[in-house]
């Protein structure tokens, strides 16, 4: 048998500009914590030998296939069936898939997905990959070979673990650690908060939209994104000097730029959850990810945190604990070497 796990994540800022339709002319960056919330992939020998069988409790679905026969992207399970295709797994294996969050929920599970499937395609393969490597296996699988319009932030966080700056440009992408007194960062992730909204959603309609924007250099789109890859320049410096309550402010002026990114971003339900979250207490947040749906991501000084909760929780909202993660993808067990 074989458990390997991968973190999602939050993003702190530069949502968006990880999309190459931006990153490609522009340059992004992406400042990016991994949470204690898991993707996991078991896998075990099957049977039958000259075939691949994989169930998800996410999806509640299960597939049973040739791998020998050609690759087509098709269905709920087309990723994990595209690593293995990358990685020629062609053996009898049983795959069983599961994660700590509901997928469409902004907090970046496809690429935890990615990047924990590559790390046990690989070692079933006796492959060794660095984290960059899992990551921008991660990336090409999603981006390239079955052409979904995510950017490369995701796969990143999930493989690297940890609080990163991660920097995008046409050269390639670089990672370095927020560098954060443990008094800081502890004090961080107290104050930082998440309600689930109770809706999922798909976010390749909101991500489609904004790709087609910035590859149409639409100038209310462009700019938005530029001004938000500022305030991730200065999310940076806040959180390094321990500015956090100045980053609570960056958050919600980043907020207010992405809301005019595609159509679908916000709505009524999410816009009234941050309006009242603000006046019992939070200083800013947004909805994690594309939007539309899913989490919503405040930071709120500890005084005002019972406020905030039951606000929120009196609309329908439940709040989720959580802490950072910086293992990154990981590899639990493996027996299979025997």
């Amino acid at each position: 048998m074989l458990i390997a796990r991968a973190p999602v994540r939050i993003s702190l800022g530069g949502g968006g500009t990880d999309l190459k339709a931006y990153y490609g002319r522009y340059g992004g960056m992406v400042v990016s914590a991994a949470i204690n919330k898991y993707f996991y992939a078991v896998i075990s020998t099957s049977r039958w030998n000259d075939g691949i069988q994989i169930i998800s409790s996410d999806y509640h679905t299960f597939y049973r296939y040739d791998p020998r026969q050609p690759f087509f992207a098709n269905g709920s399970l087309q990723l994990p069936r595209a690593v293995l295709d990358h990685f020629h797994v062609e053996r009898g294996y049983n795959l069983f898939l599961a994660s700590e969050v509901p997928p469409g929920t902004g907090l970046g599970s496809s690429g935890s997905v990615a990047a924990t499937l590559v790390h046990v395609a690989a070692t079933l393969r006796d492959i060794t990959l660095s984290k960059k490597e899992i990551a921008e296996t991660a990336a090409y699988v999603e981006i390239e070979k079955l052409g979904m319009p995510v950017g490369k932030q995701d796969q990143y966080a999930a493989a690297f673990g940890g609080m990163n700056v991660i920097t995008f440009d046409p050269e390639g992408v670089t990672v370095e650690p927020v560098r954060m007194s443990d008094s800081v960062l502890t004090q961080l992730e107290q104050s930082l908060l998440l309600f689930f909204t109770g809706s999922t959603r798909e976010s390749s309609k909101i991500l489609h939209e904004q790709k087609r924007a910035s590859e149409e250099d639409q100038e209310p789109v462009v700019n938005a994104l530029h001004a938000i890859k500022a305030l991730a320049q200065e999310v940076r410096r806040r959180l390094e000097t321990g500015d956090l309550d100045g980053f609570g402010e960056l958050l919600h002026r980043a907020w207010e730029h992405k809301k005019t990114l595609a159509s679908s971003i916000t709505n009524p339900f999410i816009d009234r959850c941050y309006d009242l979250a603000r006046r019992n207490g939070a200083i800013g947040g947004k909805i994690t990810g594309a939007g539309g749906g899913g989490f919503l991501m405040l930071y709120c000084p500890l005084r005002h945190q019972e406020a905030v909760t039951a606000a929120l929780e009196r609309e329908g909202v439940v709040r989720m604990d959580f802490r950072f993660d910086f293992r990154g993808a990981t590899v639990l067990l493996n027996t299979l070497r025997s």
